[in-house]
């Protein structure tokens, strides 16, 4: 294996955004059954590893743990749990992707995690092995073992390949603002929320893709809203701007911006191009 930068293994993490999100129902253990169609983009982290005598855990950004609460260590040690190895790491996380913007930033690095580790220790798992170990770490990690496209139903973790369709666009968030998913979804009402057909958003993400923009809706938009006004204004704003159409991705707090690509004059806000991503079901993500 050839070492890059004194590492072993080098990849890409990439960000994913919720082309559509629905939310169907709350289930009696406090999750709530979701309908989305995610996307990977080629916008996100990078994260290398090594095999080591003694674990070094270490980030670009220095306000961001590397301890147990982090999915990373998280990922490790269930991997070490599930598999009965036992290894140290060196491991060091370059961080782009924004915090409480709705990004799975941390469940793509979980993810990148488990199969960074199957290479190296050459277990040889299968996807739906990584898939189930995913699931006990976070409802989005089970996507990005996807190819990149799916429609993701249950809490997240049912996950169905879709052909990827190229698409290019905008992605905005407040500099200043996060939220808490779990905050956002406790202040979702299910009688509040849209009554469209998840599977009429999927159809026409196959065979009408300019018209499925359109329509696209995301549920916890309004309870986002509800907890941060500002949110609500800050959609306003971008739409007046000019794109054809503006929607939150996830809980928030980033925006998806369709119809063009000029980076507006805005203070305060974060804005990437961002484009759509896939990879082959036993490869990993390009790196942009």
């Amino acid at each position: 294996m050839v070492k890059k930068n004194n590492y072993d293994l080098k990849l890409f993490s990439p960000a994913k955004v919720n082309l559509f999100f629905r939310v169907l129902k709350k289930r009696s253990d406090g999750y709530h059954e979701i309908a989305s169609l995610m996307q990977a983009i080629d916008f996100g982290d990078t994260l290398s590893f090594s095999l080591s005598n003694k674990d070094a855990f270490t980030c670009s950004d220095p306000s961001l743990p590397m301890d147990r609460s982090n999915l990373i260590v998280k990922a490790i040690n269930l991997f070490k749990r599930q598999t009965g190895k036992k290894f140290s790491l060196k491991l060091h996380l370059d961080k782009k992707i924004p915090m409480g913007a709705g990004l799975g930033g941390g469940s793509s690095n979980a993810a990148t995690t488990l199969h960074a580790l199957d290479r190296l220790l050459k277990t040889n798992l299968t996807t739906d092995a990584l898939i189930k170990m995913g699931e006990m770490l976070g409802a989005d990690v089970p996507f990005f073992f996807s190819k990149g496209t799916a429609y993701c139903t249950g809490i997240g973790e049912i996950l169905e390949d879709i052909v990827c369709k190229p698409m290019n666009f905008i992605l905005a968030k407040p500099k200043a603002l996060s939220l808490s998913t779990p905050l956002v979804y406790k202040n979702c009402k299910i009688d509040a929320v849209s009554k469209t057909s998840p599977s009429f958003f999927r159809k026409r993400y196959t065979e009408d893709f300019f018209n499925f923009i359109q329509v696209l809706v995301n549920d916890l938009e309004y309870p986002a809203f509800k907890l941060e006004k500002t949110l609500f204004r800050f959609k306003k704003e971008l739409e007046e701007l000019g794109f054809n159409k503006v929607i939150m991705t996830g809980s928030g707090t980033a925006f998806m911006c369709f119809g063009k690509m000029q980076i507006p004059s805005l203070s305060d806000v974060l804005f990437y191009k961002v484009s759509s991503i896939s990879k082959c079901s036993a490869s990993w993500y390009p790196s942009k």
